[in-house]
């Protein structure tokens, strides 16, 4: 798949870009399938969060479920992400964000190059977030929040807060959020199950806490350039994956082809 000069030039100024139903209801049926399977799982994987047994994060999915294996080498992904970094890619990091129906808690205003400048020693901001609704995603159900345009700002200074969530992270602080808003405003993510968001490791973001009846789950497929590979390899591998090796594409059927699989 290749993205239009408008997409690439909307990606460039506002940071993100997002393409409603970009998978089919084929597909996004399958990942549903897959997902409380991944999250009934006790691995050291699988984050849970404060408020009890429940799966907050779930990581690195791909390196033993062919499904979401079959994920991260589509080529509606891996095209658009060579485009975007002008390289060839592979994988920093995979996680499965849940937002569980009244106990999804909050993701605090961050980069994600942040983080992996401080953790990982990163050396650039060459590497971006492929997103993928598992679920509608509404306005009640701790939807995604970007601020349009900060990732120009490049990297902005953070505090590791370890203490909020059960997830450590790089953030940012409220008078700095309060001036990028009123600079660029905020957008709020939402879009039926299938939808795709791509966007910049340096476009500042947060959910909020999911307080409705509805639960919530994102994919993200976090790639990196090849050329921009990390050098510190202090957080477990699972989180900060090492094997540098270009992500290939796989053909188009892969995903809905591989659950046939799995299944007979």
């Amino acid at each position: 798949m290749k993205l239009t000069e408008q997409q690439l030039r909307q990606f460039d100024e506002e940071g993100y870009l997002f393409l409603p139903s970009h998978f089919s209801p084929q597909e996004v049926a399958i990942m549903q399938q897959e997902v409380p399977r991944v999250f009934a799982q006790r691995r050291q994987e699988n984050v849970r969060e404060k408020s009890g047994d429940v799966v907050r994060t779930a990581f690195a999915v791909h390196t033993y479920n062919p499904v979401f294996e079959a994920l991260v080498h589509h080529p509606r992904f891996v095209g658009p992400a060579e485009q975007m970094l002008k390289d060839q890619v592979y994988i920093h990091q995979f996680k499965i964000n849940g937002k569980a129906a009244f106990d999804g808690d909050v993701w605090q205003w961050h980069q994600d190059y942040g983080t992996w400048k401080n953790d990982d020693d990163m050396p650039t901001a060459r590497a971006m977030n492929l997103a993928v609704f598992v679920d509608e995603v509404n306005e009640f159900n701790g939807p995604l929040w970007f601020i349009p345009r900060s990732h120009k700002r490049g990297v902005i200074d953070a505090s590791h807060d370890l203490t909020t969530t059960s997830y450590p992270l790089w953030t940012i602080n409220n008078d700095t959020i309060a001036k990028l808003v009123e600079q660029g405003g905020i957008v709020s993510m939402k879009g039926p199950p299938g939808s795709a968001l791509f966007f910049h490791s340096t476009l500042v973001h947060g959910s909020g806490p999911n307080m409705s009846p509805w639960g919530r789950v994102i994919i993200y497929v976090s790639l990196n350039a090849v050329s921009n590979a990390i050098r510190r390899f202090k957080r477990p591998e699972w989180i900060a994956h090492r094997d540098f090796t270009p992500i290939d594409h796989w053909p188009e059927d892969s995903l809905i082809k591989t659950a046939r699989q799995a299944a007979e």
